[in-house]
């Protein structure tokens, strides 16, 4: 089984020295959540993580959930561990305080959503879409049905899903045939089945809040006919407590290639009694806030993942010993891999991505923040513009490198890499569904050229680079290096984005065949962006802890050295137009 340490120096790091954003700072419902409490909750996160929820990592993958008589009953070891986990608050981390939470900032609970993905990806999911709902009906519900339902889904005793895809569309939601019949109640009965729903049943809370995407009779074709709606697993009485059951039932669980320890759903709906949330015809609106919070959220899995691969990594280079590097000192004949200049590359490879991931995904949680609380509205309209910019950056660059770094992973394990014994291919395997669901990295990559770059704000991503380019004016000469790297990947970007102006008008094949390139373009530029920020701290701040600043400083070196020339790349390789792929004869 991998060991794992929650990076939690390298999390305060980013707290304390990273926190001082104008906009950030002038939130005043943050004002109180000081370094030291923060400091607090990550280790008590770290403990739970390390001690109690990693071993249920190799505990899901040997023991899958299964349907048993129409009920799904988790791994062994799951029900005990969530009961810990909700008596402990952890559902609670960022919720208003008004249904329970503890109103923690999305910069807090993001390090959180990380080391969870890190200790056990599986267990993860089953809370994961419970703060999604949460979102979804915080903002678009009616005051009685939040009274009703939140404060339940903020303990933990309710959990939370996303239901959208059906057999005949997952990405193409406006063909969907579930269905909504208005009642003289004002209720809904909702018929159809859904498929793919994450932790769609189990046996960890008394009930399962279902938000479910149907049609009401008489709505227009497409997605804008589509409403949402609140579809319990039991009914809820009046006072609140749990009643009959509802008409919802499990179909079968997927066997899946990994993350076996989630129960993958086909749901039946049944005539359910469902509530409308939000604008009728307006839920696929509605649906967007759970979304694109959770495509963040898949992006920090995929850093979460990449953290425990590089550290087990780490440790068995330091560990094993094979071959003789070409300055052997060894007496033996054999080294550990540790010096071998190649495997230095992989993990350093690995470790600059991965500081540089956790470094932009803390300044996008700020913004998070800064869009849903800041009191002046031009700028939470701006903060609000740069994270619907990145959602799909960060959701797809972080899970494709997760993919590099678990495959890198088993490499430098080599033989015991591939066996089960290590656990570093179940790595591999959990973490393949990250570029799948939320909307696949081929669809973000689409959504993020035709869609997220310009919008009814304007020229999002020539605000964007204005911005990079306003915050990295440091006169420091000792980052002055850094700074020219990034400037010359940022005109290649502008570039890039002439092109794909041009070309939308022209050949919007281009564009699709282009849009993957882009979107990682994008990508590590932002990410080297985000490594300014910490280099100015390191440079600015040298002598006060010289070995973790030295570190700092070495890594990103290799970052701008090393991995920031894949963005040229990506651009040129763009640039070669769609006319070779989309004239090719497929026998």
């Amino acid at each position: 089984m991998p060991s794992y340490t929650a990076p939690v120096e390298d999390m305060m790091f980013l707290f304390e020295k990273l926190r001082n954003n104008k906009n950030y700072n002038e939130l005043e419902k943050y004002k109180e959540v000081s370094p030291d409490l923060v400091k607090d909750i990550l280790q008590e996160a770290a403990k739970i993580n390390e001690n109690l929820i990693l071993p249920l990592a190799k505990i899901g993958d040997e023991n899958p959930a299964i349907l048993e008589n129409g009920i799904v009953r988790t791994p062994p070891g799951y029900k005990e561990a969530y009961q810990k986990y909700t008596e402990d608050g952890w559902t609670s981390l960022s919720c208003d305080p008004k249904y329970g939470g503890q109103g923690m900032p999305k910069t807090v609970s993001a390090f959180f959503d990380e080391m969870l993905s890190s200790a056990s990806l599986s267990f993860k999911l089953y809370s994961e879409l419970s703060i999604g709902a949460y979102n979804c009906i915080n903002h678009h519900a009616t005051d009685e049905i939040k009274q009703k339902y939140l404060p339940k889904i903020v303990e933990g005793k309710w959990s939370g899903t996303m239901c959208l895809t059906e057999p005949v569309c997952g990405t193409d939601l406006g063909l969907l045939k579930t269905r909504a019949e208005n009642q003289n109640d004002g209720s809904y009965k909702i018929s159809g089945q859904k498929i793919f729903i994450t932790s769609g049943d189990h046996d960890l809370t008394e009930n399962i809040i279902h938000l479910v995407l149907a049609r009401v009779s008489g709505s227009p074709v497409g997605t804008k006919g589509i409403s949402l709606f609140l579809v319990p697993k039991y009914k809820v009485n009046n006072d609140g407590s749990v009643g009959e059951r509802n008409g919802v039932s499990t179909g079968s669980i997927e066997s899946k290639m990994g993350i076996k320890g989630s129960a993958t759903c086909v749901l039946n709906f049944d005539e359910a009694t469902g509530y409308m949330i939000g604008e009728k015809d307006r839920g696929l609106n509605a649906m967007f806030t759970m979304m694109n919070l959770e495509r963040i959220v898949v992006g920090i899995q995929g850093l979460g993942i990449s953290e425990i691969a590089y550290q087990n990594s780490l440790l068995y280079a330091k560990e094993r010993k094979q071959g003789k590097t070409n300055n052997s000192k060894s007496n033996n004949g054999a080294d550990f891999i540790i010096e071998h200049a190649d495997i230095r590359r992989s993990l350093l490879n690995m470790k600059s991505i991965i500081e540089g991931e956790r470094a932009l995904c803390f300044w996008l949680s700020q913004q998070t923040e800064v869009s849903l609380h800041h009191p002046d509205p031009k700028i939470k309209q701006e903060a609000s513009d740069f994270v619907s910019l990145l959602t799909p950056v960060v959701k797809s660059l972080f899970t494709d490198l997760g993919m590099e770094i678990t495959s890198e992973a088993m490499q430098i394990h080599g033989g015991y890499g591939y066996t089960k014994d290590q656990g570093i291919e179940q790595l591999y395997r959990d973490n393949r569904i990250t570029p799948i669901y939320e909307g696949t990295n081929s669809v973000q990559a689409a959504d993020l050229v035709f869609r997220k770059l310009n919008n009814k704000n304007g020229n999002i991503i020539e605000r964007y680079l204005n911005n990079i380019k306003a915050e990295c004016n440091i006169q420091n000469e000792k980052i002055r290096p850094f700074i020219k790297e990034l400037n010359y990947h940022l005109d290649i970007l502008s570039k890039f984005n002439d092109w794909n102006s041009q070309k939308i008008k022209e050949n919007k094949d281009d564009v699709s065949a282009a849009a993957n390139d882009y979107l990682k373009t994008l990508g590590y530029v932002s990410v080297a962006y985000a490594w300014i920020k910490v280099l100015e701290v390191c440079f600015n701040e040298y002598d006060k802890n010289e070995n973790f600043y030295s570190d700092k400083i070495n890594t990103a070196k290799f970052y701008f050295d090393r991995v920031l020339p894949r963005a040229e790349l990506h651009y040129k390789s763009a640039i070669s137009g769609s006319s070779n792929i989309m004239s090719f004869k497929f026998n």
